[in-house]
């Protein structure tokens, strides 16, 4: 695979949930299910072991970070053999220097093209720390940076600290993920004075996600004006209703290729920041959202229970109603329909 290319084009990158039966054990047969609805509606890449996944997998109480990497990327060696297109394998890649490289190795060495790399564990180390554990993980497998939001354990960085990360070779894509526009525009304008034209820029910004692929962003540079673009979303609200994504992506990137905007988009971008509210479980600081996740999954049938390896991760109360409501106030942008039609085939 042409990776840079590839991410370039812009395509809907599912975050993995992980699957659990009703005693919390792993549940293969539904995380393959869960694979195979991802790639058969047309998802460009899958992200596994990131938050979605559950952090908990790399315990070793639970020991499931190497099994649930191996079944993904079996599972889309499949799909590929028979006919189907390849997709980017991206390995979530946490802790610090030591952790992340032996992540990153097990990832390549299972046939992942990409890292993202969480820089969590760097919660009061200076930023120049970070750049060096950046680099250190590029060498052994490319990198999608990730700027995280401090609301579930990110922290601000400086424009400095991006115009500086985005000049690391080894860096495929960024996933801006702050949930703040003043902190995206930090990372897109420090792509725009960096020259480079082989970097993807990825929305993981939940609450704007329609906003973030229509927005032209440009800035004058020392050599004139240039207009940047994020072209995709790597996004756990994409681990749901993920054939509906792809034909939202498709719409918005021929909006993009065209020269006016139709005030429908504003409408839509509203109701995809609602469905995310409901599906994050914003009015609670996001304490529901991978049990919210899931849940829809859950009621998809491509998963058996909500539980998660944290037995302290629930739904909120009310966010099963708000679920309900927009799942039913927006049915264009969902897609039960196409689950129902396929779920069996993928569940065998």
């Amino acid at each position: 695979m042409d990776l840079r290319s590839h991410l370039l084009a812009g395509h809907v990158i599912p975050a993995h949930p992980l699957a659990l039966d009703s005693r919390r054990r792993f549940s293969e047969r539904h995380q393959r299910a869960l694979t195979r609805y991802y790639l058969d509606s047309g998802a460009g890449g899958l992200a596994v072991g990131v938050h979605s996944t559950q952090f908990e997998i790399r315990d070793p109480a639970h020991g499931l970070y190497r099994p649930v990497l191996e079944l993904a990327a079996h599972t889309q060696r499949e799909h590929q053999a028979a006919g189907g297109r390849e997709v980017a394998m991206i390995a979530g890649i946490c802790g610090k220097t030591v952790q992340a490289v032996a992540e990153a190795e097990l990832a390549r060495s299972l046939g992942y093209h990409a890292g993202l790399v969480s820089m969590a564990a760097f919660r009061e180390e200076p930023e120049a720390a970070i750049l060096e554990h950046i680099a250190t993980v590029a060498r052994t497998i490319p990198v999608v940076g990730f700027y995280l939001q401090p609301a579930v354990g990110g922290r601000v960085l400086s424009h400095a600290f991006w115009r500086r990360f985005v000049d690391i070779p080894e860096v495929v894509a960024i996933k801006i993920a702050p949930f703040n526009r003043y902190q995206t525009i930090d990372v897109v304008r420090a792509l725009a004075l960096s020259g480079r034209t082989d970097l993807a820029l990825y929305t993981g910004n939940d609450d704007t996600i329609v906003a973030d692929l229509l927005t032209p962003f440009t800035f004058a540079t020392p050599h004139g004006p240039r207009t940047c673009r994020i072209v995709g979303g790597l996004l756990g609200h994409w681990g749901v209703w993920t054939h509906a994504a792809v034909r939202l992506l498709a719409e918005i990137q021929a909006v993009n290729r065209g020269s006016t905007l139709a005030a429908q988009w504003l409408d839509r971008a509203v109701a995809v920041t609602d469905m995310n509210a409901a599906l994050f479980d914003a009015a609670n600081r996001f304490h529901g959202c991978i049990p919210g996740i899931l849940e829809v999954l859950r009621r998809q049938g491509l998963v058996e229970t909500i539980l998660c390896l944290n037995p302290a991760e629930a739904l909120s109360p009310g966010q099963a109603e708000e679920l309900t409501r927009v799942s039913r106030d927006y049915p264009e942008l969902i897609d039960d329909a196409f689950i129902l039609a396929h779920r069996d085939r993928w569940l065998s």
